[in-house]
């Protein structure tokens, strides 16, 4: 009975009745929708948390059925996007819960467009989590931060006003550039990863702060090893973040047309200079029966020019095949144009594909 949905959750006497009642209000923000962030979605789904947004840019590929537990083969023959697939997924998980998937890139706009009481780091990309970081301090928001690979994990979290920051660490985390996609990884180092930050979660939600871990927490599932290490000493009142004088860099915008290697994909994201809205339809149509490798209501994936592409409605693409950043630029201003925008009665950018 939907009544007993809950029930064993309530029987543990630290959430209890009140610790439930308190949980359906909250509203958490979860960045990414990968091996973290579909994991901690379900768990928190599950657990009756009231609203969850979840932040995602990707879309579902085969290769990621192996450890992101909310996904499908049917999602990996669609190329349906992450968040998508997410929303449509935990809806049927658990209807009590708002559910709101967010296709797209996340940014500094967009979180400060949101009210959120927690934010859950679930992405594999640091400018992203310094952005999460600067946005969780200037609006006094707790975050929990969390990275795997490999049979490794780790996580912490951070609360406003306490400690030092994401970016006070950065000289001891492992940011050598190493991803999933060049050194694979085991799914239960992802379920152990998320199971702590979830649990750090279920503290924060329910107001037992005092339960919450201190430490960075790191362990090696494969070696045996784990390691719990007090951060408190690695504030640095310089820190732009969290010193004295914070400046918060990661929330200033860049203009123009942006471009990234995606680290072990040999494939390069483009972003344009703002969003746009494409059409997508007329794209797929003018393309040679057979290029289309997928198509939906949010992307095309195509083969064009020795190279797939992926094109997003909001104007984004993924270029795979290459890891040359003015290759795969010119290649999407071949197909993209921004400057040829109209506005329809709705006053919504629209831009041709060629």
């Amino acid at each position: 009975m939907k009544s007993e949905r809950y029930s064993r959750q309530i029987l543990f006497a630290p959430i209890g009745e009140r610790g439930q009642a308190v949980l359906g209000e909250k509203r958490v923000i979860i960045i990414g929708a990968g091996a973290l962030g579909s994991s901690v979605a379900d768990m928190l789904a599950r657990s009756g948390v009231g609203k969850l947004t979840i932040i995602d840019r990707d879309y579902v590929e085969w290769s990621n059925l192996q450890r992101q537990q909310l996904y499908t083969e049917h999602d990996a023959e669609s190329s349906l996007p992450k968040a998508a697939a997410a929303e449509r997924r935990l809806k049927r998980v658990n209807s009590q819960v708002e559910i709101d998937g967010r296709v797209g890139e996340v940014t500094p706009g967009m979180l400060s467009s949101m009210e959120a009481d927690l934010l859950i780091d679930a992405t594999d990309n640091f400018h992203v989590r310094l952005m999460v970081n600067d946005h969780a301090r200037m609006r006094s928001i707790p975050w929990i931060f969390g990275a795997c690979l490999g049979s490794y994990g780790i996580t912490h979290t951070f609360l406003p006003g306490e400690g030092p920051c994401l970016r006070c660490l950065l000289d001891v985390l492992p940011v050598n550039g190493d991803s999933c996609e060049s050194q694979g990884i085991i799914s239960p180092a992802v379920t152990m990863v998320t199971s702590y930050q979830t649990t750090e979660a279920l503290k924060i939600l329910t107001g037992a702060k005092g339960a919450l871990r201190k430490t960075l927490l790191s362990f090696d599932l494969w070696e045996n090893s784990r390691s719990e290490v007090t951060i408190e000493s690695l504030r640095k009142m310089d820190c732009p973040t969290c010193g004295s004088n914070p400046t918060f860099p990661a929330l200033k915008g860049t203009s123009g047309v942006k471009a990234s290697v995606l680290c072990g994909r040999d494939a390069v994201h483009i972003r344009p200079s703002s969003p746009l809205s494409l059409h997508l339809e007329s794209f797929t149509k003018r393309m040679k029966e057979g290029r289309i490798l997928s198509a939906n209501r949010f992307l095309v994936n195509v083969n064009i020019e020795g190279h797939r592409m992926v094109v997003f409605s909001d104007g984004r693409a993924l270029i795979h095949g290459t890891s040359d950043i003015p290759e795969a630029k010119a290649l999407y201003r071949k197909y993209i144009d921004e400057q040829e925008c109209v506005q329809d009665e709705k006053s919504i950018d629209h831009c041709r594909i060629r």
